[in-house]
């Protein structure tokens, strides 16, 4: 989470320097995020339970618009990829506010 992060900032940083080639690589890096190792994964999905389905949905939701960004960002289009951007942080948004929280609390006790 926190590589998709400076992913983020590195974004944001590339669209007021319209350096499209980075915008392009950070959006690459989150719509291909690594996923957790086996045993990990495992216990996530036990403890998310039955919001298994609601956050898979969210990270299909994050990937497919970063891979929109990728688009546009090779496409130089500058507006649509602020507002892709948007999007983007919305859906960052929604899964924080949803799991963000009880995950904390429940593996790192905070």
């Amino acid at each position: 989470m926190k590589a998709m992060g400076n992913d983020m900032q590195n974004i944001l940083a590339a669209i007021n320097n319209e350096d499209w080639s980075a915008i392009k690589q950070s959006a690459v890096n989150i719509a291909e995020h690594p996923k957790p190792p086996f045993t990990e994964k495992i216990r996530i999905l036990s403890f998310i339970g039955t919001d298994t389905a609601q956050f898979k949905k969210l990270d299909t939701i994050t990937h497919n618009t970063a891979m929109e960004l990728v688009k546009l960002a090779e496409q130089e289009n500058g507006n649509a990829i602020i507002d892709k951007f948007a999007q983007l942080q919305k859906s960052c948004l929604n899964c924080h506010q949803s799991f963000r929280k009880p995950f904390q609390a429940h593996f790192y006790g905070k």
